[in-house]
């Protein structure tokens, strides 16, 4: 097997994973399912690795490439454009491809055309036909989103919480429709979760558990209509590897865990539940301390920005 063959059976396997069905050109049939990829489809310019149909419609390519060398699939990024703006064969015109995707089977990389400034990003695996369906019917992408905040009302707030971020404006504003809020220790996790359910907003009377909803996961089940989840990286990691967490383990804090066990890094694996772009957003608490040894899988799996929290800030917080 060549090392292109290699790369396309793996990438073969990460969009069945992710809900795609597969399909060679001729067994053409785009409606066959809510996400259908095609291999092989045939353009203007050319045939498209694969060629990707949400709900019978064409929303995005994705870009093959060996992985022979460990080569920066950057560098295939041009050619996904080209296919992009090509015209499919078959379709409707007017169809316009918004995802771009370049993959080796080992590593993936994804663009949304639609953010202002685009540009591609690393993430663990592919999206779900449904979750790209969801960004075709909202308004605008998260990025795009960000650029149009309103002024900050600071009654009540002290200095460097006006400089922070907050979750509040995030989901109000851009639109983020679910934010992992990682602590320490189990206790930290209370104190965060009253926190969030004590704060009022300064433009809504309700406070902010009356307007989204926060849970402090306490088993392997996340709840899908929450808005704020707050949970130990331990537990998270077990969720991912879909095992129960016994809560004394949350006793202790993560960068413990990482001290006494630095050879055995804690790998995840694709979670059909939970698949990587289910939190947009992850604040990660005591940022200072050192879990991108042991526990930096957790955090890379998911499509999120990644927000730091520390009162001590020093070179491992950067």
């Amino acid at each position: 097997m060549t090392p292109e063959q290699k790369a396309r059976e793996m990438i073969d396997q990460r969009l069945i994973q992710a809900g795609w069905i597969l399909q060679d050109i001729r067994q053409l049939n785009p409606m066959a399912g809510p996400g259908v990829a095609v291999r092989e489809f045939p353009t203007s310019t050319g045939p498209v690795d694969y060629a990707l149909f949400v709900d019978g419609v064409p929303v995005g390519v994705v870009e093959a490439k060996a992985d022979e060398k460990g080569e920066n699939i950057t560098t295939v990024e041009e050619q996904s454009s080209r296919y992009a703006e090509s015209t499919f064969k078959w379709v409707t015109a007017g169809c316009c491809i918004r995802f771009a995707y370049e993959a080796t089977g080992k590593l993936t990389r994804f663009t949304d055309y639609k953010d202002l400034k685009y540009r591609s990003r690393s993430i663990f695996s592919f999206h779900r036909p449904e979750s790209l369906r969801a960004l075709l019917r909202s308004e605008d992408t998260v990025r795009n989103n960000m650029k149009h905040f309103p002024p900050f009302d600071t009654t009540g707030f002290r200095s460097c919480q006006i400089t922070a971020i907050a979750v509040y404006r995030l989901l109000k504003y851009a639109k983020i429709k679910r934010v992992l809020f990682l602590v320490d220790t189990k206790g930290l996790g209370e104190q965060a979760e009253r926190e969030f359910l004590a704060y009022r907003p300064n433009d809504d009377n309700r406070s902010f558990s009356e307007i989204y909803g926060v849970r402090r996961l306490k088993s392997s089940y996340i709840p899908q209509d929450v808005q704020v989840c707050i949970s130990t990286i331990q537990r998270m990691y077990s969720i991912l590897k879909g095992e129960e967490l016994d809560e004394s383990a949350e006793e202790t804090s993560f960068n413990e865990f990482a001290s006494a066990d630095r050879q055995a890094a804690k790998e995840v694996v694709y979670n059909e539940k939970y698949p990587p772009e289910f939190f947009d957003c992850i604040i990660v608490d005591e940022c200072h301390r050192s879990i991108y040894n042991v526990w930096q899988q957790v955090l890379d799996y998911f499509d999120a920005f990644l927000i730091g929290l520390t009162a001590t800030p020093d070179k491992r917080t950067f």
